[in-house]
């Protein structure tokens, strides 16, 4: 898990913003929040999770499916970066 050793700060200084959505969405709830302002940060929430997300699975890509001990085809790094293509895609 290099990647994520390697991105740890920025990884978590992600999850600390969707913490505080989260919160946002929270204190919403409690209050007498507006329903459309609610389902804005709803759907932020869900950006930035999906954001982690992609970001994770395209250092797992890289790290663990094209072995980097190793020297890839041209064919294996186009297939990783079409695949992170799709992924950043769906996650969207």
């Amino acid at each position: 898990m290099a990647h994520i050793s390697r991105d740890r700060k920025k990884l978590l200084n992600r999850v600390r913003r969707i913490r505080g959505q989260i919160q946002g969405i929270e204190k919403a709830l409690e209050g007498e929040g507006e329903c459309t302002a609610l389902l804005q940060t709803i759907a932020a929430t869900r950006g930035a999770l999906n954001g982690l997300m992609a970001q994770i699975l395209e250092g797992h890509i890289r790290e663990h499916v094209i072995d980097p001990g190793r020297k890839a085809t041209e064919a294996q790094l186009e297939a990783a970066d079409e695949l992170v293509d799709v992924v950043k895609a769906y996650l969207k």
